[in-house]
């Protein structure tokens, strides 16, 4: 999954030794390192790294957003273990293809490589990463880590082979101007009251045939499917090592009836678009909510592409559920941090990400994006009333189903196409959902 951090605050490290030694690599065809002081081949870590270097492949949303995060946790790698790292920073565009050509031959490839946690699933069933299952243990806060990215990283047959990163989650961006000018000046608790207030903001700007009162593109899946899920529905099912549509279901078209009232009642001109440009939207003036990232908050007031007077302007909370108290799921987009299975230097890698994603770096790192577990979300949330609104939404998700085919789901457009037909009404619900049902099933099934 592509995204994009805007980074809050102003980051302060203090570089510390790690006190205690880390246990040991597996041994295998490229490296094999036995633990300082602990005897025998108990984990997948090593410390023993003298001469070589340890070459990482990291998203270059680090390297603009919170780079000392990464020169701390190399400083105390270094330390440590006496390797070198080299950090390479990459683009997401085309990074799967990078990625693919590397993997597909014996040389340069890295020791660790980040990649998107809707990615993970089809290299860790093409037998691309290392099993870290034994050294589960050895990185902290394994135990509370996000279950979106946890769960992305995991096989199906329970082998831990990605570590979780970082997250992001998406809630309600909305004018407090424009709420507060049709008599809303609190969030609402409910769907319902959303809706209800949706309508008072809509009427107060009739003569404005631009005017939005929650900006919905028409192929937003990752919108329509918080809705499927709220609703009690989900994206498909497996059964007897098959797969299943399940949007045809009366919850998932009940979540799809309350989003496509998003999409068709308050929304103007996004039927047959997704999601990229809304901040841009946003940032004209004829907008009075979206839902998005809650980086996407700075999109829209940025100085060169978006309308910084609208900052003082602007607010959040996280998209509310059912009942009150309880928020619909947001879709937990991320990172996850791998060690290639034909890296020269596995243990180092593994070692690497223990102290990238220790409560130290994650502690750093909380100051920028959502952390990758729910021990230290309060301190996300501390930095900005945009984060604390994140950091709730964070504590309800979904994710897609955990198989490697699901990308070709996404880019066949399969959900993006069932989605336009329903915000065009060009379909019902009901026909569109059993359309996308058979090709879901065909396409999670091929091959298996």
């Amino acid at each position: 999954m592509r995204r994009r951090i805007v980074a809050v605050g102003v980051l302060a490290v203090a570089v510390a030794v790690v006190a205690s030694a880390c246990s040991s690599s597996k041994s295998g065809k490229h490296e094999n390192t036995g633990s300082a002081g602990q005897g025998g081949n108990s984990g997948v870590l090593s410390t023993n790294g003298a001469g070589k270097t340890v070459n990482v492949w990291l998203m270059s949303d680090a390297q603009k957003g919170w780079p000392d995060v990464v020169n701390q946790a190399n400083q105390r790698f270094e330390q440590l273990t006496g390797a070198k790292v080299n950090v390479q920073w990459h683009q997401w565009e085309n990074y799967t293809g990078k990625l693919d050509s590397t993997f597909a031959g014996s040389a340069g490839v890295p020791d660790v490589v980040e990649l998107g946690n809707t990615q993970t699933a089809s290299y860790i069933a093409a037998g691309a990463f290392a099993d870290l299952t034994a050294g589960k243990g050895e990185f902290e806060n394994s135990g509370t880590w996000l279950k979106g990215l946890a769960e992305s990283g995991t096989s199906p047959d329970g082998k831990l082979e990605a570590i979780p990163y970082y997250a992001g989650s998406r809630v309600v961006i909305y004018r407090k101007d424009l709420f507060a000018k049709a008599g809303v000046t609190t969030p609402p608790t409910t769907l319902d009251e959303l809706f209800s207030d949706l309508d008072k903001v809509k009427a107060g700007h009739g003569s404005d045939p631009n005017f939005s009162a929650f900006y919905m593109a028409g192929k937003n899946w990752y919108a329509a499917m918080s809705f499927v899920y709220g609703a009690g529905g989900t994206i498909a099912t497996q059964q007897g090592g098959q797969w299943q549509g399940a949007l045809e279901s009366a919850q998932a078209q009940q979540g799809l009836a309350q989003w496509q009232r998003l999409a068709t009642q308050y929304s103007v001109g996004g039927a047959t678009k997704d999601e990229a440009d809304q901040d841009g939207i946003m940032a004209q003036g004829h907008v009075a909510a979206i839902l998005g990232n809650g980086w996407e908050l700075g999109s829209v007031i940025d100085k060169k592409t978006g309308n910084p007077a609208l900052e003082p302007k602007l607010a959040t909370f996280p998209l509310p559920g059912a009942t009150a108290g309880a928020y619909t799921p947001s879709f937990l987009g991320g990172s996850d941090l791998a060690v290639p299975d034909k890296a020269s230097n596995k243990g180092l890698g593994a070692e690497w990400i223990k102290i990238y994603t220790d409560t130290q770096s994650q502690t750093a790192l909380a100051k920028f994006a959502i952390p990758n577990t729910t021990s230290l979300l309060s301190v996300y949330e501390a930095q900005a009333q945009a984060n604390k609104s994140t950091g709730e939404a964070a504590k309800s998700t979904w994710f897609v189903p955990n198989t490697p085919n699901w990308a070709n789901v996404e880019s066949n457009n399969i959900l993006q196409n069932m989605l336009e037909s329903i915000a065009t009404k060009k379909s019902s619900i009901a026909a569109a959902a059993k359309t996308a049902d058979a090709q879901i099933a065909k396409t999670l099934n091929a091959n298996g």
